[in-house]
């Protein structure tokens, strides 16, 4: 039985980790971290956990020290230091945060204000996002788990990207994104009187995931992609939304790019093109690590809309990163994450 430890393991990502990993059956929940909450029981922070979870939150350090593989879920800025001593005692760690996102290290002063603490550590990491790079995570010893933002937007992107069949700039998305999205700490867009009963966009072209996606992308088809990236909060726990604008360079058939998603994922269990006509919904992923796409033409305007839908605590968080651990371990990538959607 793998031993796994979750460092920061009181907030949503670190919680949904527990709740997943708990229906698991190769791997043990060896210890949590958290410096809030330091000697507290699990279940007396979460009650759903009452008798099924009492770990008690320790310090990192001892979590470390009994896990095989470390899931980090903590704020950015705050894993390097951490993980550049877990490898050192041959440890597998999944960054949740943005710290192992990027290969550039300006990209990543710009917009996170701190540089790389260990270039050789960065060499070593992998973008985790399995339907990409599934190979180079099998053999990592560092991933980094992409943000949720970014994994809705870059699976709605990859078939295209990949087939240099859009224009590389002047893609548009607008997505929207359920509360627990903003993490537990309460801001003032969080207050429930400010988010019941509205829809507002937040962080408007300034938004961190920006430069994620567009730095993967980039690198698929080495070419400079660019876009243009709006998030909204929507008055719902889980969930995102996102509406995909681009340009096709020539005129298309829909059915024609239809037969490319699906053959692009003909093998990613978690990735679902959903029949032409339909149209992805959240309500139709929640609680659960499918994404769903579907794909629409404006023939008038020469635009190909994608629509992509997932549950950004699970295949947006916790169960990419759950499946990240699958693949480095060489389990199924299903084990722990074959919950169904709920369906209402």
């Amino acid at each position: 039985m793998i031993q796994v430890g979750i460092i920061g393991g009181t907030g949503y990502v670190g919680a949904e980790l527990v709740r997943l990993l708990s229906n698991h059956n190769k791997v043990h929940i060896s210890g949590i971290s958290s410096v809030q909450y330091k000697g507290k029981s699990l279940s007396s922070i979460y009650t759903g956990f009452y008798k099924i979870n009492e770990l008690i939150c320790e310090s990192q350090q001892d979590v470390v020290e009994k896990s095989d593989l470390i899931f980090l879920a903590l704020p950015s800025g705050l894993s390097q230091a951490i993980i550049e001593k877990a490898v050192q005692k041959n440890k597998i760690c999944i960054d949740m945060g943005a710290d192992f996102r990027f290969k550039n290290e300006d990209l990543y002063k710009k917009w996170y204000g701190r540089d790389f603490i260990n270039h050789d550590l960065h060499q070593q990491s992998v973008y985790g996002l399995p339907e990409l790079n599934r190979e180079h995570i099998r053999k990592s010893q560092i991933i980094g788990n992409p943000g949720c933002y970014a994994t809705s937007v870059e699976l709605a992107l990859l078939p295209l990207i990949s087939g240099n069949l859009i224009e590389k700039k002047g893609i548009i998305a607008d997505c929207k994104s359920g509360i627990t999205g903003s993490g537990k700490n309460l801001t003032e867009s969080s207050h429930f009187v400010n988010c019941n009963e509205n829809f507002s966009a937040y962080k408007v072209v300034n938004h961190r995931h920006t430069p994620e996606i567009e730095e993967t992308l980039s690198n698929v088809c080495r070419e400079n992609v660019k876009l243009t990236f709006i998030p909204h909060l929507i008055p719902i726990n889980r969930g995102i939304l996102s509406t995909v604008y681009t340009t096709p360079k020539d005129t298309i058939d829909l059915k024609s790019i239809y037969k490319k998603y699906c053959e692009f994922y003909k093998n990613e269990y978690f990735v679902k093109v959903l029949p032409l006509g339909e149209v992805s919904k959240i309500s139709n992923v929640r609680l659960s690590n499918y994404c769903h796409i579907s794909l629409h033409y404006d023939e008038d305007n020469n635009k190909l809309v994608i629509i992509s839908c997932l549950d950004n605590m699970i295949k947006g968080s916790a169960g990419q990163g759950i499946q990240n651990m699958n693949i480095v371990l060489g389990f199924s990538e299903k084990e722990g994450l074959a919950a169904l959607p709920a369906v209402f």
